[in-house]
C-alpha cells in the first residue's frame, strides 16, 4: 500500500485552503456586489459538475487514449443534475439518487 496519495491530498488541501478560507477571514465580503457573491457560491459546484462529467462520460481505452463513453454513469448524471434544478438543493438528495440509479442497473445487470 503507498501513501502517495494521502500525500498529494494533504498537499492539495494545504495549497488550496487559502482560498477557501477567504470568506471566513475577509471582513466585508457581504458587501461584495451581488455577482461576485454569485460567482464565489457556484466555483464549487462548478468544479464537482466538472469532475462529474468527466469522471462519467470519459474512459480510457487500452492504447491510453480518451474515449467518449455514454453508459449508466451518464444517465445518473443527468438525473442528478434535474433533481439538483428541480429542487434547488446542491448536493445530498442527487447524489443519492445518482448513486441508487447506477448500483439499481448494475444489481439488474444492465451496466
Amino acid at each position: 500500500m503507498s501513501l502517495d496519495l494521502v500525500v498529494l491530498a494533504l498537499l492539495m488541501g494545504a495549497v488550496t485552503y487559502p482560498s477557501r478560507a477567504i470568506p471566513l477571514l475577509a471582513p466585508g465580503l457581504e458587501r461584495l456586489p451581488a455577482v461576485v457573491l454569485a460567482y464565489l457560491r457556484l466555483v464549487g459546484p462548478a468544479v464537482l459538475a466538472s469532475l462529474a462529467a468527466v469522471n462519467a462520460l470519459v474512459v480510457v481505452a487500452p492504447d491510453g487514449s480518451p474515449v467518449l463513453h455514454v453508459g449508466i454513469e451518464a444517465a445518473a448524471v443527468a438525473v442528478a443534475v434535474a433533481i439538483v434544478a428541480w429542487r434547488r438543493t446542491l448536493l445530498l438528495p442527487a447524489i443519492v439518487v445518482a448513486v441508487v440509479v447506477v448500483a439499481g442497473a448494475r444489481a439488474l445487470g444492465l451496466a
